[in-house]
């Protein structure tokens, strides 16, 4: 009994310190996404999205993460100042080989033209995948609101 009682609690500690390094490293995914944005430049997002990943954003079927940013993201970011996340806040499940994310946050675009102003409060729900010891995004879902 009390030999069974240490492997399970070894195997629960083992799989809390692979989840919790999964959760470092999601986080690196995410943040290297939203610090991307941040910078206006996309050289290399595609790293961190899978070939076939699907993008739907504010209720529409973007397709593929590459047709998404070649045909919405990368032009739209052209036109902005500048782009910043505020308020924060990111949920994370794992469950090998996914991991489910949400994120809401604040962003604020000042565009180019007009040096218009853009509020919106924001959230992305975001399913990874474990792919040869990496993480990358697979599905993405964004929405906003004033």
């Amino acid at each position: 009994m009390k030999a069974t009682l240490i492997l399970l609690s070894s195997l629960f500690i083992s799989h809390y310190a692979l989840s919790q390094k999964d959760t470092v490293e999601i986080k690196k995914v995410m943040s290297a996404y939203s610090k991307a944005i941040e910078k206006l430049d996309t050289k290399g997002m595609d790293t961190l999205f899978t070939q076939d990943a699907q993008v739907i954003e504010s209720g529409s079927v973007e397709g593929t993460f590459l047709h998404y940013l070649e045909h919405h993201l990368a032009p739209e970011l052209i036109e902005f100042s500048s782009f910043t996340f505020s308020d924060y806040n990111i949920s994370i499940t794992v469950d090998l080989p996914y991991a489910f994310v949400t994120e809401t946050y604040q962003y604020t675009i000042i565009v180019k033209e007009g040096n218009k102003e853009v509020k919106r409060k924001g959230v992305a729900t975001s399913v990874l995948k474990k792919e040869n010891g990496k993480w990358k995004i697979i599905n993405t879902h964004t929405s906003s609101r004033r």
